[in-house]
């Protein structure tokens, strides 16, 4: 029920606002989930490493309207929960290998399905300060 104005306003400048937040768990969201459907989609894919910041930057997503990007977020979530959810067990360890990193690095759909789920539980107290405090202003 927030204005847009009140979802991109910081209590500072060294923390994010609402829509800063979202824009940061929607980058991680469209990489690693692009990269687990990619190791449900293949045997052992080779793919490199893009990093989320570098994604949310090249695709503004600070710049764009809370609700629309909100909607952006949710729908691909959506299929990536259904794609799991059909998943046998032993369909977790499937892995890909990652390049362009330090190393090259091998990550299966349970470590980077991990990654997704205690990266947003980090955000969490973030997001209801942000919110609490975007409310207590307006």
């Amino acid at each position: 029920g927030l204005e847009n104005a009140r979802l991109q306003a910081k209590f500072d400048q060294d923390t994010w606002s609402v829509n800063d937040i979202l824009a940061h768990l929607r980058a991680c969201a469209d990489v690693w989930g692009k990269s687990i459907l990619a190791m449900i989609a293949q045997d052992q894919p080779t793919l490199r490493y893009v990093s989320p910041r570098t994604w949310m930057r090249k695709m503004d997503y600070h710049a764009q309207e809370f609700h629309a990007s909100l909607q952006a977020f949710t729908n691909p979530r959506a299929t990536l929960l259904q794609a799991l959810k059909m998943l046998k067990i032993e369909d977790w360890s499937r892995g890909a290998t990652f390049t362009g990193t330090v190393r090259r690095r091998e990550q299966t759909i349970l470590s980077y399905a991990q990654r997704i789920a205690d990266h947003e539980a980090a955000h969490l107290d973030q997001i209801e300060s942000a919110i609490t405090w975007a409310i207590s202003n307006q």
